[in-house]
């Protein structure tokens, strides 16, 4: 869905995503998907994908992640293991290791934890 080569990770609409976890919705327990999906509300537990996973602006996740790609926007207080990137925001907090062949944290996003960036073999 999002790439760092020719796309620009942030432009994204929202009809890019089949399912949206609104802003008002909190949910507690585990996720599994395999089509994009964009977390705007709260969200506890695990999150495993196959697919890209969007944490939008606002958004608060206490979960261990498991995706292809990850966007973080909002806050996430768990570790993110993403099999081709990790991209966080300016507005982005990650409190939490991150496991990606490729990390991209911007100028102002937070970031406390370990990071690891295996080669593919």
């Amino acid at each position: 869905m999002f790439e760092v080569k020719n796309t620009d990770i942030l432009d994204f609409e929202d009809d890019d995503f089949d399912t949206i976890l609104a802003e008002d919705i909190s949910f507690s327990g585990n996720i599994q998907f395999s089509k994009p999906f964009m977390i705007r509300g709260i969200v506890s537990g695990k999150i495993n994908a196959t697919s890209d996973l969007v944490i939008d602006s606002g958004a608060l996740v206490k979960a261990e992640i498991r995706a292809s790609q990850v966007l973080v926007k909002g806050i996430v207080e768990g570790n993110i293991d993403a099999k081709k990137l990790v991209h966080v925001s300016s507005t982005g907090k990650v409190t939490g290791d991150i496991i990606s062949e490729q990390v991209v944290i911007d100028s102002g996003a937070k970031f406390s934890g370990r990071c690891s960036m295996p080669t593919e073999a």
